[in-house]
């Protein structure tokens, strides 16, 4: 279990997010259009994950943005968008923020992304959501990377996980 805080103010993950050098966990994910992705439709891509609680805050809907514009020019490299709104949500802040060089997917079903990544939150006003975490996994989906931000409402380290890439 993770140890975080929102605004101060302690919570706690169900877990830990998969360690560096391990098989990514498989996942089952809701795009927009309502239709199920998994790990394996990503085979032979590097993946970033961009883990955040809800795409109608202020600083999740930045970290869409700042990886829809870095990721428009990664070779061999989609970016996932993890959150539980509604694939409804997620593509009315795409359509009107015009994003289009990720793909924002839902765990809204089962959460069973969060738990199996050790990111939904156990306790506090924020429980079942995902925490604020980047997973980078490489063409084997091995994890070369990941952060669980310590501070919910702190940016995570995009230049950092980006290097991870190079």
């Amino acid at each position: 279990m993770a140890s975080i805080t929102l605004k101060g103010t302690p919570i706690n993950t169900v877990g830990n997010l998969p360690a560096n050098g391990t098989q990514a966990p498989d996942f089952d994910l809701i795009k927009n259009d309502l239709s199920h992705v998994s790990l394996a439709d990503f085979k032979g891509s590097r993946v970033i994950l961009n883990i955040f609680p809800s795409i109608d805050t202020g600083i999740c809907a930045a970290s869409v943005r700042t990886f829809n514009e870095k990721a428009a020019g990664l070779d061999n490299t989609k970016v996932l968008c993890v959150s539980r709104d509604l694939p409804f949500a997620q593509a009315r802040f795409c359509g009107a923020e015009g994003i289009d060089s990720v793909d924002t997917v839902s765990d809204f079903a089962t959460g069973g992304f969060g738990q199996a990544y050790g990111v939904a939150i156990a306790d506090g006003p924020m429980a079942h959501l995902h925490s604020r975490a980047i997973v980078i996994l490489d063409e084997n989906h091995q994890v070369i990377y990941s952060e669980q931000v310590p501070e919910i409402v702190q940016d995570p380290d995009f230049d950092k996980a980006l290097a991870a890439l190079s």
